[in-house]
């Protein structure tokens, strides 16, 4: 078929064929005809496609359509016309301004097809986030419309927010699964149905001489409804044969409960039963919706606030504990409309309330609502179920036992049902935010004579337990043992423990004296494990140690040295970073038989007056003769195979260096290559390997323990700490510890460097600067306010400190309200960075692209999961700390698949920034700025790497006239020393004077969203 055509859908809600969906289509070309002038007259569409011609587009469009799918049938629409003709549903089809008559609604013929939701449910699906079913076929935007409304039921069918009910018409009764919306899903509705093209409700009774008037919201409860029933009974897929159109033959049951049961897992849901008989179950089945009903229309939900006990008054014990009365439940009303407002149950009670009496004139009863959201909230909280044998329940009072399990258990499982929950602000998903934490402290020694050291150096190191900025007593290590309570208040600040933390501490508490070097930067860099799980907050030290240590935690970086004298090339930066060596004494280079020629070439070519000895066949020097020659040479380069037999004589040269290639030949800890190697003495050893980890992550104790001997324990507590947890358990902290502790030592090139890789596509970058909501620049001054007066009083590390938390709540705010609230509000409509997000996305969904999505906030990754979910109805994947090794391996597994892949995965920064290969995204959107381009830069390259073919668009969000601009501006205008000015995190601008900080900080209003 020639020309373009333009697909098109309209549902009808009440009057004629109720409730039923209507496809027609119409192309580009057609003559035009006079225009009529009621629906008596009313013209043939000019430009409408015959049934024919609509079976046969949607056939090649939609796989999934059969064509004797629907009904075919002869249809008015009230239409918008101009010149003689309806307007096209989109100027691709023809364009509108060449015609400056006035636009009119005027009735038209049309014919379409009469579909059921099985027949439409795959044409919406097709359609889903495109703007074309198939070439030469676009999609109306009343199509697109109730493509939104497809992905809205899906994700109420998805989320359960269903129940089973009775149809309203009794002279042929069915089952039917009635969606649900409550909370956040009735301001979808809403929204929704705000969002209703008026084509989309165009048809009229066939005698009407007036435009049709159609309730947009009752139009689109009806299709969510017939859709919602159809996907709970079938799922997506469509059923093989056409449903009779028919009365069905309805089989016997001995009651008509069974009957209705039956019919809700049927496909019809048709029900059997004497007339009296279904007016008695849809009036017991009414009854028994009544509680949900009351709820889901409701213009409250039921909060639940938890309040902690008061201080203790001066003189009281310092440490006190959570056994202590005073934990209070509160219960509230909160309006969907203004989340501020919230109504305190008593006042509900009240019957001279004044609050509680104005809700009761607007048509809704508090009291009702109240209590029948009580009734439910009894069912997942027994302490709620309780308080209800109390007259007008506003509270509870709970002891330490039922607030923690409130913290820990109830209020998951209210939030999940939809109430919503107010928790002290200490407490977060993973428990309580301050949680004790070890310092430790080296004393430096000096240097004797110039000569190195090792990891079996001597130190004096000094630990002690802190909360916060303060360091906790040995007393009051004690007194918290003996507390045995799962919350404890110290210091005034509550602290979730149990008492074997606590007393795996006190053991620890008298640890001080000598320890190694190497003990030292296992603790430093996460490789030993801390007495009761607490987290090492670092290790201070002083001298070369803490130069040492901050090069190894990645604090500071390896200065670039000159290239030595007789070096012929030139090194690229990575390879010119290192601490200066010294010593003497010929470097032993072992390395597969293969490449050992390889090995002499290369030292030819760049070392060419360097003596270098290849030890390797049978007329090979052995014994005294090779120690002897060796010692006169810089390179002595040999075999795997030659070292394991020869590493008698071997072992004896005074090495300065051991250097190993390809060395997963060492994998296997028990082979003689590998216990040779081990047993080398050398000033410094290296590695080299593409692949340290081949069959599982034993083979990487191996490798490490030649590097630095005993960094991972001994092969025993490698297994139990490390491969035990993380191949058998996928144990993802696990894997994160290990990765931390080897993380220093692990050098990787830059697959940036053109001059090593020069097969990748381009990279674009772009920055997206996003206004701020009213709401967004309230909080956003609010957290400001708040934070002047600590700033400006704060000095040394409790300014750093409070510096780090007011920058990390204005992120908060930056990113969404919901996020620095954590109140579980509502999220579309509230953030200008998710609603550039939420258009961005439409447009990568549309033409088939795939996106990253990264934030260094896992909350924050979250909240986008659910959004996007819920405003495209398909799958997100979100990768954080949390997932184990097997989820994270399968969600890959699954964006990389070419054909059926989720179009978004979002990624925590930390979780996700490093390690994965992500080559199916060709869009990164970094939503939050880590503020360290090398970070930001790593996390991109899960998609700009090797096997990428697209080009990849990174997209960088910032709300404009804030913090975020302004020091992405300082960043761009020291960007050739970024790296170094910016450090790993936001600890560089704790440096910042109160002066510079308030100019950075301070919020430009004129460039919030109005």
């Amino acid at each position: 078929m020639d020309g373009l055509w333009s697909c098109r859908m309209i549902v009808l809600h009440g009057g004629l064929n109720d409730g039923c969906i209507l496809l027609w289509a119409e192309r580009s070309e057609g003559e035009a005809r006079p225009e009529g002038n009621g629906h008596q007259e009313a013209n043939q569409h000019p430009c409408c496609a015959g049934p024919g011609e609509l079976t046969d587009l949607l056939a090649g469009a939609v796989p999934e359509f059969r064509a004797e799918s629907g009904e075919a049938v002869s249809v008015t629409a009230w239409l918008p016309s101009r010149g003689g003709r309806p307007i096209p549903s989109s100027t691709l089809l023809a364009d509108p301004s060449k015609s400056r008559a006035k636009p009119r609604l005027a009735p038209w013929t049309i014919a379409a097809n009469r579909l059921s939701p099985a027949d439409a449910i795959p044409i919406l699906r097709a359609c889903d986030g495109r703007g074309a079913l198939t070439a030469g076929v676009i999609i109306g935007a009343d199509l697109a419309y109730w493509g939104r409304a497809l992905r809205f039921a899906a994700g109420l069918v998805a989320r359960q927010q269903y129940l089973p009910g009775v149809g309203q018409d009794l002279a042929t009764p069915r089952a039917t699964w009635i969606p649900l919306f409550v909370g956040a899903d009735a301001e979808r509705l809403a929204r929704l149905s705000r969002r209703m093209p008026a084509s989309a409700r165009a048809l009229s009774e066939p005698d009407a001489t007036e435009p049709p008037d159609l309730p947009a919201e009752a139009m689109l409860r009806t299709f969510v409804a017939a859709v919602a029933d159809h996907l709970v009974r079938h799922g997506t897929a469509a059923p093989e044969t056409t449903p009779s159109r028919s009365r069905p033959k309805v089989p016997a049951f001995d009651s008509v409960h069974d009957a209705w049961l039956h019919g809700l897992s049927s496909a019809d849901g048709v029900i059997g039963g004497a007339p009296e008989q279904l007016r008695r179950l849809r009036t017991q089945v009414m009854e028994w919706q009544r509680p949900i009903a009351l709820t889901a229309g409701a213009p409250f939900r039921l909060c639940f606030r938890l309040e902690e006990p008061p201080e203790p008054e001066d003189g009281e014990r310092e440490t006190a504990a959570a056994t202590d009365d005073g934990w209070y439940l509160r219960y509230l009303l909160q309006s969907h409309e203004d989340r501020s407002l919230l109504l305190p149950a008593g006042e509900v009670w009240k019957t001279g309330g004044q609050r509680a009496h104005d809700l009761e004139r607007e048509g809704f009863n508090p009291r009702e609502f109240l209590l029948a959201c009580l009734g439910r909230a009894g069912s997942i909280c027994g302490g709620v179920a309780d308080s209800l044998h109390r007259k007008e329940p506003a509270g509870q009072e709970l002891d330490a036992a039922a607030a923690y399990r409130f913290l820990t258990r109830e209020s998951v499982a209210l939030e999940e049902a939809g109430y919503g929950i107010m928790l002290p602000a200490w407490w977060t998903r993973r428990g309580t935010k301050v949680r004790p934490a070890l310092r430790a402290s080296v004393k430096t020694p000096r240097m004797q004579g110039g000569g190195g050291v090792s990891l079996g150096t001597m130190l004096d190191l000094n630990l002690e337990v802190a909360l916060g900025d303060q360091v906790i007593t040995a007393r009051e290590l004690e007194a918290l043992a003996q507390l045995k309570a799962p919350l404890v208040r110290l210091r005034g600040q509550w602290v979730e423990l149990n008492a074997g933390e606590i007393r795996a501490a006190v053991d620890f508490w008298n640890r001080k004296g000598e320890s190694s070097l190497g003990d030292v930067i296992r603790l430093a860099v996460g490789a030993d494990e801390t007495p009761g799980g607490f987290e090492l907050e670092g290790v201070a030290a002083s001298g070369w140690v803490e130069e040492l240590l901050e090069q190894l935690t990645g604090r500071a970086e390896f200065q670039e040295l000159e290239a030595p004298d007789g070096f012929c090339g030139t090194l690229r930066p990575y390879q010119m970073r290192g601490p200066p060596g010294g010593g003497k004494g010929p470097a032993l280079l072992v390395c597969p038989t293969s490449v050992l020629n390889n090995w002499r070439k290369e030292a030819d070519r760049f070392t060419p007056e360097l003596p270098l000895l290849v030890h390797h066949g049978a007329g090979r020097k052995r014994g005294a003769e090779f120690v002897e020659a060796a010692s006169q040479q810089a390179i002595v380069v040999a075999s795997y195979g030659v070292l394991a037999r020869d590493v008698q004589f071997m072992s004896e040269v005074p090495w300065r260096g051991v250097v190993l290639d390809e060395a997963q030949n060492i994998k296997n800890p028990a082979t003689r290559q590998a216990r040779a190697a081990r047993s080398l003495e050398a000033d410094y050893r290296v590695a080299l390997t593409g692949t340290p980890v081949e069959n599982h992550v034993g083979d990487l104790w191996s490798v490490m323990e030649f590097l630095n001997p005993g960094l991972l324990g001994t092969e025993g507590e490698f297994r139990r700490n490390y491969f035990v947890p993380i191949q058998a358990e996928r144990d993802a902290a696990a894997a994160q510890r290990l990765q931390r502790a080897t993380g220093p030592f692990i050098l990787r090139r830059l697959k940036t460097d053109r001059c090593i890789i020069d097969d990748l596509p381009e990279k674009m970058e772009s920055r997206e600067f996003c206004p701020l909501t009213r709401e967004q620049a309230t909080l956003y001054e609010a957290v400001l306010r708040e934070a002047e007066q600590s700033l400006e009083e704060a000095e040394g590390i409790r300014r750093q400190g409070a510096i780090l938390e007011t920058l990390t709540k204005l992120k908060q705010v930056c990113n969404h309200p919901r996020q620095l609230l954590g109140d579980n509000s509502a999220i579309a409509g509230r953030s200008g960075k998710l609603a550039r997000l939420e258009e961005m996305l439409e447009e990568v969904i549309a033409v088939g692209d795939r996106a990253l999505v990264f934030s260094q906030f896992a909350e924050m990754g979250a909240i986008l999961q659910r959004h996007v979910q819920d405003t495209f109805g398909r799958e997100a994947l979100f990768l954080h700390g949390g997932v184990s090794r097997r989820q994270r391996d399968q969600m890959v597994e699954r964006f990389q698949d070419a054909g059926n892949g989720p179009s978004v995965f979002i990624l925590s920064l930390r979780a996700g920034g490093t390690g994965l290969n992500l080559t199916a995204a060709n869009h990164v959107f970094h939503y939050d700025r880590w503020w360290n381009p090398a970070v930001e830069n790593q996390a991109t390259d899960r998609a700009f790497r090797i096997g990428q073919t697209s080009n990849v668009q990174v997209h960088k969000f910032m709300c404009a006239g804030t913090l975020e601009e302004r020091i992405d501006l300082m960043i761009e205008a020291k960007q050739a020393t970024a790296e170094r000015v910016v450090g790993a995190g936001e600890g560089w601008l704790t440096r910042l004077s109160n002066e510079e900080l308030r100019e950075v900080l301070t919020l430009d209003r004129e460039v919030v969203a109005a």
